[in-house]
């Protein structure tokens, strides 16, 4: 069996090339898997063409599950909403598997990472509903990026996140709160059922949520803690302890393969 710990971030379906000539493509940020290989220490895999009746024989191949952001919104019609901005990007093929993928996660005890729309991604899977756009919600700031500036404009930290006291996060932010980035259009407007809200903005918006009663490591952000992971404290110490978690499915899926389970 290899040694390697293997972590499955599911890809994104675009259409790639010019208008009236564009080709189908599964992507994958490569922030993400690089934030994987060198934070999580763990090995990023893909698999672009996954089905849902796949996912029990997939997840049993690997050790941990990251559902990354992405350009596109969760689609609306999942918390019974109709589209606000039809200019706004969606990914219904993304949505058929990870909503089912969470599902499989939290049952099965994977470890479960989810940042920003996979942030998104696990509220609704839950039951929860988003504020399609939060920017154009009573009291509340604008979470975008700004636009037409360098990547590290966009990534620099925008505002803080406080913590609930007690938890891991506190720990990994060396105290109750942190400045994180903002670039999501998209947030939680009602909490799923069994998530619990661990980080809040200065607006009170939900950034980030743990599963409560989880077999093993399971909770998300709204920022992106991937940017530079090795350059921010928070963000490193949040991808080891998703790393180590991994490595401990690893060491029982190694285990039971011995055991001829």
């Amino acid at each position: 069996m290899t040694s390697l710990c293997l972590v499955w971030l599911p890809a994104d379906h675009r259409l790639l090339g010019e208008e009236g000539d564009q080709t189908p493509f599964a992507v994958l940020a490569d922030q993400y898997a690089s934030a994987v290989k060198t934070c999580a220490r763990a090995q990023p895999v893909v698999f672009p063409l996954a089905e849902l009746a796949q996912i029990p024989e997939l997840l049993s191949l690997v050790d941990g599950v990251l559902l990354t952001g992405s350009a596109s919104n969760v689609h609306p019609s999942l918390f019974n909403q109709p589209v606000a901005d039809a200019a706004l990007p969606l990914d219904p093929k993304r949505d058929a598997l990870t909503l089912a993928l969470v599902h499989a996660c939290i049952e099965k005890g994977v470890p479960l990472l989810g940042v920003c729309r996979g942030f998104q991604e696990i509220n609704v899977a839950l039951g929860g509903s988003l504020h399609q756009q939060v920017h154009a919600v009573a009291g509340m700031i604008d979470h975008r990026e700004p636009a037409n500036v360098l990547p590290d404009v966009q990534y620099a930290p925008a505002h803080e996140v406080r913590f609930v006291s007690g938890t891991p996060f506190e720990d990994w932010a060396g105290g109750t709160w942190f400045r994180v980035n903002s670039l999501h259009g998209q947030g939680v407007y009602r909490l799923a059922p069994g998530l619990r809200a661990v980080g809040h903005a200065p607006d009170g918006l939900v950034e980030a949520f743990e599963v409560e009663g989880a077999k093993s490591f399971a909770c998300a952000v709204q920022w992106h803690p991937e940017w530079r992971c090795d350059e921010n404290h928070l963000s490193l110490a949040l991808f080891e302890a998703f790393g180590a978690a991994c490595r401990l499915r690893q060491h029982a899926r190694q285990i039971d393969s011995r055991a001829g389970l």
